[in-house]
């Protein structure tokens, strides 16, 4: 799974996911990525659960980029635990991840095959996708 290798703060606060993403938008690295359609996070979870699929679905051929990395911590308290007390500890890691986000791409294979993949990882994914060509 991933998660950073320490941060500035142990917890931090959840925030908001209004507007775009005016960075991390363009397909960079590959031929092919998964784009984001609509706010959400990611866990470190979905994530590795996404770059399983696409590993095995094209055979270890193509080179993948997971273009989008967990790097805040969310908290949750105990069950049965009364108000109060303080914030919960850090139970997972998410990647923010707003609309316009490329989260995978890839190269190395024909389009029909990159297109399944994709289609299959993004059943695995929180948030609406389209699969993008160069």
């Amino acid at each position: 799974m991933l998660s950073p290798k320490r941060t500035k703060y142990r917890r931090y606060h959840r925030g908001r996911m209004k507007g775009k993403a005016m960075r991390g938008n363009k397909l960079t690295y590959g031929d092919f990525a998964l784009q984001s359609l609509e706010p959400g996070w990611l866990t470190s979870r979905q994530i590795e659960a996404g770059r399983r699929v696409l590993t095995r679905y094209v055979r270890r051929t193509g080179k993948l980029w997971i273009r989008i990395f967990p790097d805040k911590p969310i908290t949750m308290r105990p069950a049965d635990t009364r108000m109060g007390k303080g914030k919960g500890a850090p139970e997972f890691w998410v990647a923010v991840v707003k609309p316009g986000t490329m989260i995978y791409e890839i190269t190395g294979v024909t389009e029909p095959i990159a297109r399944s993949a994709m289609r299959i990882t993004a059943y695995k994914m929180p948030v609406k996708t389209q699969f993008v060509a160069r």
